[in-house]
């Protein structure tokens, strides 16, 4: 990717749109993202070291506190920090228009640190008071998030499919919030003789999360907490990689969308999917396997999309960002044939079903959406640190290209280190060995390492950046 595409046409600095009454500093929206990105990158690093100290935790049934924790620990640490970040940098890119408030999302992400490590540290206690406290303050900051978004995408001058899966993903998670809630509420008392929710405001959203959890109560809690994962992992995560990849895949491969009605298509079916999915699975229905279906249409009919725009391709190489996000999305194969099997009706809860439905979520979150992740952040974070570094010394120095910000052979060890390590695993949890979990972790862990080590070499750049001077040309002496 050549740097005049993304100054020109991905990634323009705060208040350079047609109408700003003046411009405003480059620094706050480059480093907005930055700093979610490292926060996800140390829950990365903790969540793998915690699964290599215990790797009974993916060798046996996933119902318990432990694994709760970590589960968390990766979608709220490691994706929501990512994702929120990325999409304050790329939503205004993706659908041209501005974020509508940098100061509250810097306000969303004091929240979102204190709500998730207090979760993850009160989950691993099972002090559901206080995942409820914690999840609270975490719900404030996805309040920010999804205000920030919905006023954003109130500005995009052209509505088109990306605005549309990123306005689902938004609603989706809302719900997905309001559901946890609901479901550490139902687990809790705040007094050991009435049970009565405290006075005044917090009072009234105790007793309306309440509400919600007596009628929660009635069913079962494991169907529960599947939905509440499902409506996660799918309606905001999946739907955001389907919906973002439209824009960002052909900016990245030099192409172009090749079928509008085919990505309608794929987000019309993926929400509508997820709809049925979320209440048959809530109702333990022998229709979750239709609903299932639908989900697994949309996501045969993106891949379809996206294999046309990848042979439309003026590259005729991939880079190594691209190629973890293309894995990632490979990877949904394996999970889609999983997500049919767990959804056969009369399927028997046994150890070897307990274990894959492990697999599912392992492939779901550290397979395909991790994968995607690592990607784009492959493709994010090298133009960012370039364009905070570079981009005002153009024309007065030689500056790196973006591709020297970085290592390749980092990036190739990393990515087979990851595959394998992957591949143990999830052949270790499918025959409950902790041994070969840890084995695989260790891989999960060595590919991590290249990757931190990979952002702090970019890094670096902010502190000693790689500046030449120009060339210069000997002038003519006259005769």
């Amino acid at each position: 990717m050549g740097l005049s595409l993304p100054i020109s046409g991905a990634v323009k600095p705060a208040g350079a749109w047609p109408g700003a009454a003046r411009p405003e500093p480059t620094r706050p929206s480059i480093v907005l993202p930055l700093v979610f990105a490292l926060t996800g990158l140390l829950a990365l690093g903790t969540g793998i070291t915690w699964l290599l100290l215990q790797p009974g935790l993916l060798a046996s049934y996933h119902y318990n506190q432990y694994v709760i924790a970590t589960t968390h620990l990766f979608v709220l640490g490691w994706i929501c920090s990512v994702m929120m970040g990325a999409m304050y940098q790329l939503v205004p890119v993706a659908l041209e228009t501005r974020l509508y408030s940098p100061k509250l999302a810097r306000w969303q992400f004091a929240f979102h640190t204190i709500g998730f490590i207090g979760m993850v540290w009160m989950f691993n206690a099972w002090n559901m008071k206080q995942v409820g406290h914690f999840g609270s303050v975490f719900a404030v900051g996805v309040g920010l998030f999804v205000y920030n978004m919905a006023r954003t995408l109130r500005r995009v001058p052209k509505w088109n499919i990306t605005a549309t899966a990123v306005s689902a993903a938004v609603a989706w998670i809302s719900l997905t919030i309001f559901v946890g809630l609901s479901l550490a509420t139902a687990k809790c008392t705040y007094s050991a003789d009435t049970g009565a929710p405290p006075a005044g405001a917090v009072g009234a959203l105790v007793g309306g999360l309440r509400s919600v959890a007596r009628f929660l109560s009635h069913f079962d809690a494991i169907g529960a907490m599947h939905a509440h994962a499902h409506l996660g992992g799918v309606g905001c995560f999946t739907m955001l990689i389907v919906g973002v990849s439209y824009k960002l895949v052909p900016m990245f491969t030099l192409s172009e969308l090749q079928s509008r009605r085919r990505a309608a298509i794929s987000v019309a079916l993926l929400n509508l999917g997820l709809a049925g999915s979320f209440v048959t699975i809530l109702l333990r229905s022998p229709l979750k396997l239709a609903f299932a279906l639908v989900v697994v249409s949309a996501l045969a009919v993106y891949s379809r999309e996206l294999v046309a725009i990848l042979r439309a391709s003026k590259r005729p190489n991939l880079d190594w960002g691209i190629k973890y996000f293309l894995t990632g999305v490979a990877l949904l194969l394996p999970v889609s044939v999983l997500a049919v099997v767990l959804s056969w009706p009369g399927l028997p809860l046994n150890p070897f079903t307990g274990q894959l439905e492990n697999l599912y979520g392992f492939l779901g979150l550290i397979g395909v959406i991790t994968f995607a992740i690592i990607g784009m952040l492959y493709k994010i974070i090298p133009f960012l640190v370039w364009f905070g570094c570079y981009s005002r010394e153009i024309g007065r120095a030689r500056v790196p290209t973006v591709w020297e910000l970085y290592s390749v052979q980092l990036q190739a060890l990393g990515y087979w280190a990851y595959l394998a390590g992957l591949t143990t695993t999830s052949v270790a949890i499918a025959i409950s060995n902790g041994t070969a979990v840890r084995v695989g972790c260790s891989l999960l862990a060595v590919s991590v390492a290249t990757l931190v080590l990979n952002v702090a070499r970019m890094l670096t750049h902010f502190f000693k950046p790689m500046l030449k001077p120009l060339a210069t040309f000997p002038t003519a002496q006259p005769a």
